[in-house]
């Protein structure tokens, strides 16, 4: 099933819900009629029962280029511009939502990935690139920070020397090198990106949705928690999902040796 939208795509099959930026010619950068069509594209997902993966991804050549600064709301004038009240009103919620969904959400970077566009996939629960893609810093290039959470998902993922590498310099760093720093999931040869990402989209979809999500809260909140902490929270969520339909199903697929038919409750 297919949703009408001029500056992005959404299409649902197979639990999976694939949201595709579509303003190819200006490698999907955003305006804020389109970030306006995200937000009723992510609705239309979460709105529909049968969807239980997302998956994000660009149309054409690149995946992102981050902000299209020819956007009124973004280009320099006679007057100041407040950038602030673009993250602020945009791009912010954007993450947010993206990082709260109830569901495993999965980045397929088909190109570039530039300035906000490089950092938006990261966060997903899993980042797959194409082995042509690459992911550029450029704030500095315009006398800006990395944004999109860049400041906060470099360091931690990758460590705080090549975090401010890339942040200064504004250098590519290709797909390959992203996997071997750590940066993404795998980086897979560009006829195979999609179709990798969805059959592990469809695996996902098929799973047990609430555990994916308290898998994904435990990491995060850990990265904050001392040891003793991150063991309370351990207990919690083992203690709230001990009680789930899923829990159920796994054991009892386990003992009779057969597959799992999961619900994601």
């Amino acid at each position: 099933m297919a949703h009408s939208f001029e500056a992005v795509r959404l299409d649902v099959a197979d639990g999976v819900a694939t949201l595709t930026l579509n303003r190819p010619e200006r490698l999907n950068s955003f305006t804020v009629a389109m970030h306006g069509e995200v937000r009723a594209a992510l609705d239309a997902a979460v709105g529909d029962p049968a969807v239980r993966c997302l998956v994000l991804t660009g149309a054409g050549r690149g995946f992102c280029a981050g902000q299209d600064l020819s956007d009124r709301a973004v280009a320099p004038g006679d007057a100041p511009v407040d950038l602030g009240a673009s993250i602020e009103n945009y791009y912010k919620p954007l993450l947010m939502r993206l990082r709260a969904l109830d569901m495993p959400t999965i980045c397929a970077v088909n190109g570039v990935a530039a300035g906000a566009g490089a950092n938006i996939p990261f966060v997903c629960d899993l980042v797959f690139a194409a082995r042509s893609a690459s992911f550029v810093q450029s704030f500095s290039r315009i006398g800006l920070v990395p944004d999109c959470g860049g400041t906060w998902w470099l360091p931690r993922l990758i460590g705080p020397a090549r975090a401010m590498g890339l942040a200064l310099l504004g250098d590519k760093l290709p797909a390959l090198q992203a996997e071997e720093w750590g940066l993404i999931w795998r980086c897979i040869e560009d006829d195979e990106l999609m179709p990798t990402v969805l059959a592990v989209a469809r695996q996902l979809a098929a799973g047990p949705t609430r555990g994916y999500v308290r898998t994904r809260q435990a990491l995060e909140e850990a990265m904050q928690l001392p040891l003793s902490a991150a063991l309370d929270l351990e207990r919690d969520y083992q203690r709230e999902l001990g009680a789930s339909a899923d829990y159920r199903e796994g054991v009892a697929a386990f003992m009779e040796k057969r597959a799992p038919r999961f619900r994601g409750q």
